[in-house]
C-alpha cells in the first residue's frame, strides 16, 4: 500500500462508448442511487458514476483487475511494485510531478494491491475533475520506465517487504502459512514478492506486464461526489476514450486441489518476544458466491468486538491471549478463512491452540445463538450504511461488487443477503470448513538468538 499519511467516464460523443446504454439502477435502496449510471467505452472500459451533491467534493477509483494471482515465480509483487511505479512519472511528467500537481489542485491519493486488484484512488474537490483525468489518463497511456527510477523504486519495496513482512513477526508467519497452504493456486505468492524476485525483474518483464494488466479493458473507473454523468463522460472521451484496447489476460485456470490433512509449520524468531497460534482454512468461497454473506457473518460472530467467542474465550475468561481474531479472504478464487491468536511473552502455545481447537468445535457442532446470529447481521447492516454516507465508501463498494461479482447493483442487496442467513447455515458452514484436515496451523516460537562471533570467543 501506498501511504501519503493502505489503493475508479462521461455526454458523450457515442463513437467513444461501446453499445451499452446508461443504465440507472431500477431498484434503488439507497438514498441517491437511482441516479448512479454505467458505460463502456469502445475500448472496453467500464465507467461507473455516482452522482452526491452533498459536498463538493469528488473521489475518482480505479480498479486494474491485476494481483499477485496473476504473477509467477521469477515475477512475484510485480503488481506491487506497479503500485509505486505509477506514481513515478511519465512521457510527459517528471517523477513527483503527478503528487505535486495533484496536491495543487487540493486532491490526495493513495492506492493499494491485493491478490486479486491493484486499487488506485483519488480524493478532491470536484472543479478539479479534468486535471484528475488528465493525471490518470497519462499514467494508464504513457507510464516511463526510466532504468534509473525502476532501480530507486526497487529498493523502495525491498525497504516495505522489510518492515511489512521481515521485521514483523505476524507478517513472516502469514508470509510462511500462505505458500504452504496453497500447494497450486498463485495465492500462495506474497503479494509483496519474493526477494529473489525483486531482485531479478527485468525491463522487459515490466512493459510486458503493464501493457497487459494495466490496459482500459482490464479496468474499472469509479467516479463518485460532486459530478454529473455528461460531465464524466465527456472528460473519459477526451482523455481515456483513445487508449488503446490490449488482449485480454491469460485466464487463472488452477484450482486448488482439496487438502488431505493438517499441515504444520514452525517459524523461530530470535527477535520475537510474544509468540502467535494461527489457523487457516480453505473456505471454498470466492466474493462473488452466494455464500459469501454467511462466511462474512461467521466471521463476525467468532471475531468482532469484545463479546465475540474468540475475545471471550481466550482473553477474557481464560486469559490466554492478549488478542484473538478471524478474517476471511475471499477475491475472484476461494481464499482462506484466517483465526489467530497473539500471546503474551512466555504464553502457553499448547494451550492456546487447545482453546482454539474446542471453540471453533463448538460452533461447528452446536451452532450459533439466535442473539449472535442478530449481533452479526446488526454489525454488518451498520458498516454498510456507514459505507453509503460517505462518497469514499459509495465509490469503493461500487467498484468492488462490479469487479467481483459482475454487476455494481448487486450491492444494493447486501442487507437481505445477510438477512437471509440462518443460524443453520452459519452451522453447516462452519462444519464445513472448521476441520482440522482442511487447516494449516502456524505456530510463531520465540526463541534464544545464536550467539555472537565475540560471545563464541569470550566463551572459550
Amino acid at each position: 500500500m501506498r501511504l501519503l499519511s493502505l489503493a475508479c467516464a462521461i455526454a458523450l460523443g457515442l463513437s467513444s462508448v461501446a453499445a451499452s446504454a446508461a443504465t440507472p439502477n431500477p431498484a434503488a435502496k439507497v438514498p441517491g442511487s437511482e441516479a448512479i449510471v454505467s458505460k463502456t467505452l469502445a475500448n472496453g472500459l467500464k465507467i461507473v458514476v455516482w452522482p452526491d451533491h452533498d459536498i463538493p467534493n469528488a473521489n475518482y477509483y480505479t480498479f486494474y483487475k491485476v494481483g499477485s494471482r496473476n504473477e509467477y515465480p521469477g515475477i512475484t509483487g510485480l503488481a506491487h511494485y506497479f503500485e509505486h511505479m505509477m506514481f513515478n512519472g511519465t512521457t510527459r511528467r517528471a517523477p513527483g510531478e503527478f503528487d505535486k500537481q495533484m496536491e495543487a489542485a487540493g486532491g490526495s491519493n493513495n492506492a493499494s494491491t491485493s491478490n486479486d486488484l491493484t486499487i488506485y484512488t483519488d480524493w478532491f474537490p470536484s472543479n478539479a475533475l479534468e486535471t484528475i483525468f488528465d493525471l490518470e489518463g497519462d499514467r494508464m497511456a504513457n507510464l516511463s520506465f526510466d532504468p534509473k527510477v525502476i532501480e530507486s523504486e526497487r529498493g523502495v519495496v525491498f525497504s516495505e517487504r522489510r518492515s511489512s513482512i521481515d521485521n514483523d513477526n505476524f507478517g513472516t508467519l502469514m508470509e510462511q502459512m500462505q505458500a504452504t497452504a496453497w500447494t497450486a493456486h498463485p495465492y500462495q505468492f506474497p503479494t509483496i514478492g519474493w526477494p529473489s524476485d525483486i531482485e531479478q525483474w527485468k525491463l522487459d518483464d515490466l512493459k510486458k506486464f503493464f501493457k497487459t494488466y494495466y490496459a482500459p479493458n482490464n479496468a474499472v473507473l469509479v467516479v463518485a461526489g460532486d459530478v454529473e454523468p455528461a460531465q464524466v463522460f465527456a472528460l473519459a472521451d477526451k482523455y481515456l476514450a483513445a487508449l488503446p484496447k490490449q488482449p485480454a489476460p491469460a485466464p487463472i485456470t488452477t484450482v486448488e486441489p482439496e487438502q488431505l490433512g493438517e499441515r504444520r509449520l514452525v517459524v523461530e524468531r530470535a527477535d520475537a518476544q510474544s509468540p502467535i497460534v494461527a489457523y487457516a482454512f480453505h473456505s471454498g468461497i470466492g466474493a462473488g458466491s452466494k455464500d459469501y454473506p454467511t462466511l462474512e457473518l461467521l466471521t463476525t460472530i467468532l471475531s468482532q468486538g469484545e463479546s465475540s467467542r474468540l475475545h471471550q474465550r481466550l482473553v477474557e475468561k481464560e486469559q490466554a491471549a492478549t488478542q484473538a481474531g478471524a478474517f476471511a479472504e475471499a477475491g475472484f478464487d476461494p481464499g482462506l478463512l484466517w483465526v489467530y491468536a497473539m500471546l503474551p511473552p512466555g504464553g502457553d502455545m499448547a494451550k492456546v491452540e487447545a482453546l482454539l481447537d474446542d471453540e471453533l468445535a463448538k460452533i461447528a457442532r452446536d451452532g450459533v445463538t439466535a442473539a449472535e446470529l442478530d449481533k452479526a447481521r446488526n454489525l454488518k447492516a451498520s458498516a454498510f450504511w456507514r459505507g453509503m454516507a460517505t462518497i469514499n465508501g459509495k465509490a469503493r463498494a461500487l467498484g468492488t461488487y462490479e469487479v467481483f461479482n459482475g454487476d455494481y447493483r448487486k450491492l444494493f442487496d447486501a442487507p437481505t443477503a445477510y438477512e437471509a442467513v440462518s443460524a443453520a447455515d452459519v452451522q453447516a458452514l462452519a462444519s464445513r470448513i472448521l476441520r482440522i484436515q482442511n487447516r494449516t496451523t502456524g505456530l510463531l516460537k520465540p526463541v534464544a538468538a545464536a550467539p555472537t562471533a565475540d560471545k563464541k570467543e569470550a566463551a572459550k
